[in-house]
């Protein structure tokens, strides 16, 4: 008999097949996991849409600040 086909041999890389296609597999389900968890807590994976866009070279803000809407409710006031 060849030592290809020996059953011992046969039998023991089938097992150590099976152990690594084992391991593989919980590596997998490990990092999914890690995945899942990292975006429910970070959130960080969702890209956030600007505020604002550009018109020649300056960027133009569509929302306000805070700063900038008390400025503006003050202005009002003056006019008044």
């Amino acid at each position: 008999m060849s030592k290809k086909n020996n059953l011992a041999t046969r039998r023991r890389q089938h097992e150590f097949d099976l152990q690594r296609e084992k391991k593989a597999k919980e590596e997998r389900a490990k990092k999914l996991q890690a995945k899942k968890s990292k975006m429910k807590i970070d959130g960080s994976d969702k890209k956030k849409k600007g505020s604002s866009f550009k018109v020649g070279k300056k960027k133009v803000k569509t929302k306000l600040s805070a700063l900038a809407k008390a400025k503006a409710t003050q202005a009002m006031e003056v006019d008044k």
